[in-house]
């Protein structure tokens, strides 16, 4: 009786090999429809503005950033923009910053409640915004009416340069605050006590300890603020019809105006807009990187 000895077959190996390469690989195939997605919705857009910017009379040069940077009404688009979106980022993450300080102290049952009508502010944007802006504090306000009753009110305009301030600041402090709760878990009640134990007082504890630790958080917060309000759109336009010179006023009336269309000439205040926010983002980037470098210097 004649005994036969199993050997692997040479198909094994490959069989093998190919099973722990689909393994590994796997987990890049998961990620094969978001690079999709990002390349047709955030990388097809972006290249596409960025060759049509330097595209004039069908041939490629500079003059649409010429025509940008020699133009002062094109100037005083971006200094509008660049002045709301600082200010009411400011002024944003000043009131956050002591709204999630002050959460901490309070009940959870009222904490929840904030957070949740936080989140559903945050989503409070737009041309609802505007019309809630405009029946409580347009012209014929109630708000407005109330406080000109009592001489409280002066020449506001909601229609000018600190009305759409209050818009910006109002949209920008939900934002904000669901930026920054995460970061205050990082503060300890201990170190406050311990800093009063030394005898230092509120003011000198969050000088030294709390701010120096939030740096990073409030810086990133700061940034994410600008772009937010440099970006903005449907709240201005609803409240002025686009009468306000913004640098997104100024692109949307190019792509999409009734008179004139120059999509390339818009392309080219895009790409300044990109270089903005990109530069702003790196020195954002620096401060962080030097706090934590000071951080770990100091420990």
């Amino acid at each position: 009786m004649s005994s036969s000895v199993l050997t692997p077959s040479a198909s094994e190996p490959h069989s093998t090999t190919t099973s722990t390469w689909l393994k590994r690989a796997r987990p890049a195939l998961w990620l094969i429809p978001f690079a999709l997605f990002f390349y047709l919705f955030q990388l097809a857009p972006m290249i596409w503005v960025l060759i049509n910017s330097f595209i004039y009379d069908d041939e490629f040069a500079l003059d649409n950033y010429i025509e940008v940077l020699d133009s002062a009404f094109m100037m005083q688009a971006f200094g509008n923009s660049l002045w709301l979106a600082v200010w009411s980022s400011i002024i944003g993450l000043l009131i956050a910053t002591v709204l999630v300080s002050s959460l901490r102290r309070v009940n959870s049952r009222i904490r929840d409640g904030v957070i949740a009508f936080t989140n559903m502010s945050s989503n409070f944007a737009g041309v609802p915004l505007s019309f809630a802006f405009i029946i409580i504090l347009g012209t014929n306000g109630a708000i407005t009416l109330l406080l000109k009753q009592y001489g409280l009110l002066g020449d506001f305009d909601l229609y000018g340069k600190w009305g759409l301030l209050a818009i910006y600041i109002y949209f920008q402090i939900p934002l904000a605050v669901l930026l920054l709760y995460p970061a205050f878990d990082a503060l300890s009640d201990d170190w406050q006590a311990a800093a009063s134990l030394l005898g230092a007082r509120t003011s000198q504890y969050w000088a030294k300890v709390a701010l120096p630790v939030l740096s990073p958080a409030l810086l990133g917060t700061f940034i994410i603020l600008v772009a937010n309000a440099i970006g903005a759109y449907a709240s201005v336009y609803a409240l002025t019809s686009g009468n306000y010179n913004l640098i997104t006023i100024r692109i949307a009336s190019l792509v999409s105006g009734d008179l004139f269309l120059e999509p390339n000439l818009a392309a080219a205040i895009s790409v300044i807009l990109m270089l903005l926010l990109a530069f702003i983002t790196v020195i954002n980037q620096w401060l962080i990187s030097k706090s934590y470098a000071g951080k770990s210097a100091r420990k």
